[in-house]
């Protein structure tokens, strides 16, 4: 099994970068794994603490229609670029928690999505030199208000909500470039979506490339590289999990906030 990287609250409320044993319990870094973090004597038990995102970006990059299909049933072709957006560090939250429905929109959809997390700091990076600055991989679902992005014709307020990004479970360092992407709605068998993760038309390793020479991007920060064919609207008390090869299952619940 690879190794998989977990960020983690402790009972005492620190927080922690580590590494997540087959038991669950974590051995502790000093530092952020992308930034040299190394292991140390302290380990959390199973049941000690509480599984947070994997990281903590400064800043979400997401990419629309980089999946022909997705890009066919939204009735466009695929971009000739990449079509960027940007979703708030604070729209991110961790497997297991709630996704809020918000009162401002009727449809909240689904996209189970391959995220890349950056290692270095990346500005102007050449195409060859974009894969030694993607640190690893983890699981992310971009929920977005469909009827607030058709209504504003601009995504900001539709992909941007408390929330709206789930992410981990956890991170690992490599990922097959045929692993297959699977979401499921409601423990049902069969996926709403699935495809492989070789089919997006701009591969990550562009995509880097491509963002840092717009933006600079920061260790820990997180690339959405798109979502396949098969979006579709959730409603409060549905449960969805994004799985993809090789990483693990992304699960959350939505709800209304209190």
């Amino acid at each position: 099994m690879a190794q998989r990287y977990v960020r983690v609250q402790s009972q005492t409320g620190q927080l922690h970068y580590g590494l997540l044993r087959p038991d669950r319990s974590v051995q502790v870094l000093d530092a952020p794994p992308w930034l040299q973090g190394q292991p140390t004597e302290v380990e959390l038990l199973a049941g000690s603490y509480d599984l947070l995102a994997p990281c903590a970006p400064s800043k979400v990059v997401a990419v629309g229609k980089n999946y022909p299909d997705h890009a066919a049933e939204m009735g466009t072709t695929t971009p000739s670029e990449p079509l960027l957006f940007i979703k708030p560090s604070t729209a991110v939250t961790a497997a297991g928690a709630p996704i809020y429905y918000p009162s401002q929109s009727s449809q909240v959809d689904y996209e189970g999505e391959l995220a890349v997390v950056i290692g270095d700091r990346c500005a102007h990076v050449p195409p060859d030199e974009a894969r030694a600055k993607i640190w690893g991989y983890t699981i992310a679902n971009d929920i977005t208000a469909r009827d607030l992005q058709k209504r504003d014709g601009q995504w900001t307020r539709a992909k941007g909500f408390d929330t709206f990004c789930p992410l981990g479970p956890w991170i690992v360092r490599e990922l097959s470039p045929g692993a297959r992407l699977q979401t499921f709605l409601n423990n049902q068998e069969t996926p709403v979506q699935s495809a492989s993760v070789d089919e997006m038309t701009f591969s990550p390793d562009y995509l880097v490339a491509y963002i840092s020479e717009i933006m600079t991007l920061l260790p820990g920060d997180v690339i959405l590289t798109g979502t396949p064919a098969g979006i579709g609207p959730l409603t409060v008390g549905d449960q969805i999990r994004v799985a993809i090869e090789g990483i693990g299952m992304l699960d959350n619940t939505v709800a209304l906030r209190l």
